[in-house]
């Protein structure tokens, strides 16, 4: 539907917003220059302006929260120009621990002209903050003298052990003689009832008994002010002679009450002592428009420094909101649209192009069914290109196939060729033929150029899934567990639903990609066999084939035509046959039509099972005489468990051979068990009785004969191409359908 495409392309951008946003934070992690220990700097900077004086001023701050549009427009300049030798924040310099906020912190205090100092506050402990806050600006609680005063900051997130800072802080106060002492934790240590929304007991230092051994000490050793922050408010106390001040007005959430509002203190020690400041910052504004100044702040102060954050947050909500949409509220029709008009494709030619890896002279069942599709939609005035690998012996002159160059070849047959896929006469080729339609044949190389190829023209593409590729694991250069349970699947599941539909031959083998999580159109289509050819066969030809092989008329030929390979499983029928010789009196010879890399090492087993005189490796065979060698025979073996289809057991069929295989996915939906043959478990004596039977028994073997020639009948190349185009024009209209 056109009202989904603006909703994908927000999803997509929403993805693509939160990567890099994830990005920048690694980038802010592992890119950015260190600075470390700038508390070592800083400090160094304020004795050199002090000079040991006993009269300087310094700035409170509270609550800073990474402020750009209050602290660093507003209060910082006045700072600069309030003649303060140095300033001090009293906790919450960050929104949180993120290594972005201490980045845009040390950005913004950079503006200073004077030295700072941070109190470690609980903020800064967020978000795993506190090792930050150690690396780049130094330990948790510390001390200094400057003239005759000394500064202490304490750890008020629980971070540091309590006990540890009071036994460190009674030895400081007890073999210190500073005329003054100020004292910066985060937390307030007193309680005060100043009237705010939100507030609760967290904001004040716990546990208990850290804030009165605190305050014991600070009486017991005459400590002049004590400075927090963590609250919104600027509020002074005073206990024992001790003052408490806290400021929380420097750029965070204030109310813009007459207790909260932004401000930040100015501190003056001399002779006289220590003067107190307050310096605030007059807005001089309606109070209603004071409370929005304030709620502008704080989204200013997000977007400018927590924006990454704010981002991040609302594409992660954004990207949930949709797939929630498209999942739970959208409409899902999983039914096919039986509405879709179809005749527009169905009434004119089509142009479709086909990638495959494999194709003639090499000799295998894709390449076949590949061949027989085109031959059908040809004669039906249909167009085809297909794209292949190049060989050696293929015809020299051919019409609409472009051959492609291998880089590679696997397999002492080279049964896989890895074609050139970067040329630009492929695409420059398939342009030129303007395609209506891609069919892909394989999910990998060719076929994943294919797929490209169809998104950039902008047209559906059709896979067809003809190969179980978990068998062939012995060919790829990975362990072959992790080839065959899990890159495989995942291979075919991530091909197939990025097409516009997936052709199967049978319906375990639909079964089989609905169970992997393939959510594409799915159509069973099984693949045609020229059933005429192998009823027009010449019995001559048949005759001089089986003297030729020197076959004796008491000889029962079983048949079989597979790749030579280990996914084909002819060990099992060497093996069983061997044990079936001893078992018979009937003489028999299979004939194992086909070749491949594992040829020498099968005629070693068979050599070695004393089989060579009942088991010929005929090698390969020309497609145009297929017909005469299936003939040939009176049944047909197989065990490969590798098949979608097994388009050689319907061509037997075809023949009038009855069959006995070993049960599989493709071969459960054309064996019918009793009827055109046998199928069973992969276990040698069950799969031997069965062949055993029809050695021996003449009746069964012609009534099965007869039926499977029945049965073959239904699977012609015309229908076969005549429904290969109705799933064209299926796809075609529904693709037309979403624009």
């Amino acid at each position: 539907m056109i009202w989904l495409k603006p909703l994908k392309l927000l999803f997509y951008l929403n993805v693509l917003l939160v990567t890099v946003i994830l990005a920048y934070k690694a980038y802010l992690n592992y890119a950015l220059p260190e600075f470390e220990g700038v508390h070592t700097t800083q400090l160094e900077r304020i004795h050199q302006r002090l000079d040991q004086s006993e009269q300087f001023s310094f700035a409170v701050v509270g609550n800073i929260n990474n402020s750009v549009g209050m602290f660093q427009n507003r209060i910082l300049p006045a700072i600069n120009s309030s003649g303060a030798d140095f300033l001090v924040s009293a906790g919450n310099a960050v929104i949180d621990g993120g290594e972005d906020k201490y980045q845009a912190l040390y950005g913004t205090l950079r503006h200073l002209d004077i030295p700072y100092l941070l109190t470690f506050g609980d903020h800064e402990h967020r978000s795993f903050g506190s090792y930050r806050f150690y690396e780049h600006f130094g330990p948790h609680y510390f001390s200094f003298r400057s003239g005759n005063a000394l500064f202490i900051f304490l750890d008020s997130t629980g971070k540091t052990p309590w006990q540890w800072q009071i036994l460190w802080l009674r030895d400081l106060l007890e073999q210190d003689q500073s005329r003054h002492k100020l004292v910066f934790i985060g937390h307030p240590p007193l309680r005060d009832d100043t009237p705010l929304p939100f507030r609760s007991e967290d904001d004040y230092l716990y546990p208990e008994s850290f804030s009165t051994a605190l305050l014991t000490l600070f009486q017991e050793h005459q400590v002049d002010i004590v400075f927090s922050a963590n609250i919104p408010t600027w509020s002074e106390q005073t206990l024992n002679g001790t003052r408490f001040v806290t400021t929380g007005g420097a750029g965070g959430l204030v109310f813009n009450t007459n207790e909260s509002f932004y401000h930040y203190a100015l501190v003056t020690v001399d002779d006289a002592g220590i003067r107190l400041n307050l310096q605030p910052l007059e807005t001089r504004q309606h109070p209603l428009l004071r409370h929005l100044e304030s709620l502008w702040f704080l989204f200013y102060s997000i977007f400018y420094t927590s924006f990454l954050n704010f981002l991040l947050l609302t594409g992660l909500l954004a990207i949930l909101a949709i797939k929630l949409y498209t999942v739970i509220f959208r409409g899902q029709d999983y039914y096919p649209d039986y509405n879709l008009d179809l005749k527009p494709w169905l009434e004119r030619p089509l142009r479709v192009t086909m990638f495959t890896n494999n194709y003639l002279p090499f000799i295998g069942g894709v390449p076949i069914s590949i061949d027989r599709l085109r031959k059908g939609l040809e004669a039906s005035n249909n167009k085809v290109l297909v794209i292949a690998p190049r060989y050696q012996d293929q015809p020299e002159s051919e019409t609409d196939v472009i051959r492609v160059p291998s880089l590679l070849s696997v397999g002492a047959k080279s049964e896989f060729r890895m074609a050139n896929i970067f040329l630009r006469r492929i695409r420059k080729g398939v342009r030129a033929f303007r395609p209506d339609i891609i069919h892909l044949h394989h999910p990998f190389w060719l076929g994943s150029l294919g797929l490209v190829m169809a998104r950039l023209l902008g047209i559906p593409a059709v896979y067809t899934y003809h190969t179980r590729l978990e068998h062939y694991a012995h060919f790829v250069p990975l362990p072959g567990l992790l080839f065959r349970n899990f890159i495989s699947h995942w291979l075919i599941k991530r091909f197939a639903n990025k097409c516009d539909g997936v052709i199967v031959p049978t319906y375990s083998t639909e079964e089989y990609l609905r169970m992997i999580g393939v959510k594409s159109l799915t159509f069973v289509q099984p693949t045609g066999i020229e059933y005429d050819r192998f009823q027009q066969v010449n019995q001559d030809e048949v005759a001089a084939l089986r003297s030729k092989l020197a076959i004796a008329d008491d000889e029962l030929i079983f048949i079989s035509v597979a790749r030579l390979s280990n996914e084909k499983n002819i060990d099992f029928m060497i093996d069983a046959l061997a044990e079936l010789r001893a078992d018979t009196r009937h003489r028999f010879r299979l004939l194992m039509i086909g070749d491949g890399h594992q040829r020498d090492r099968l005629q070693t087993r068979i050599d070695d099972n004393g089989m060579a005189e009942f088991i010929t490796l005929v090698g390969a065979v020309p497609p145009e005489e297929m017909a005469t060698w299936y003939r040939l025979g009176d049944a047909f073996l197989f065990a490969s468990k590798s098949e979608t289809q097994g388009m050689v057991i319907l061509e037997a069929m075809a023949a009038g051979l009855p069959v006995v295989a070993v049960r599989s996915s493709g071969i459960d939906d054309v064996v019918r068990d009793g009827y055109n043959g046998f199928k069973t478990p992969e276990r040698s004596e069950l799969w031997r009785k069965q062949v055993q039977a029809l050695l021996e028994d003449d009746a069964l073997r012609a009534k099965l004969s007869a039926n499977a020639l029945e049965f073959a009948r239904a699977y012609s190349v015309e229908q076969f191409a005549q429904d290969v185009k109705e799933i064209y024009a299926t796809v075609l209209a529904s693709r037309a359908g979403k624009k």
